[in-house]
């Protein structure tokens, strides 16, 4: 049997995900590449100097694992997962259909 494994590693060399599905693998690399993207951006401008370089390192991929529902809160709407969760209205006050005929 053959299979294909993707490893997907940082700048740094050091493994971050190991999968079969060269779709995650493709995200997974976009997303490392934009987290370190953000990482520089806020080194660059010294915003939050006291936290470490994991924490950033943390906040920065989340952020780009992320994106499509921090662009949605930076555009004043709620995050996907937050509408989806949103509970359906109560039916308790809501009457019945009569049968008609």
């Amino acid at each position: 049997m053959i299979e294909i494994e993707y490893i997907v590693k940082d700048s740094h060399g050091v493994e971050r995900l190991r999968t079969t599905d060269k779709k995650a693998a493709d995200a997974y690399d976009r997303a490392l590449d934009n987290a370190e993207r953000l990482a520089e951006m806020i080194r660059a401008d010294g915003v939050l100097a006291s936290l470490s370089d994991t924490d950033l390192e943390e906040l920065t991929i989340y952020l780009a694992r992320n994106a499509r529902d921090v662009e949605r809160v930076l555009k004043g709407k709620a995050p996907e997962r937050d509408a989806a969760e949103t509970p359906a209205p109560a039916t308790d006050n809501i009457a019945p259909i009569k049968a008609t005929g």
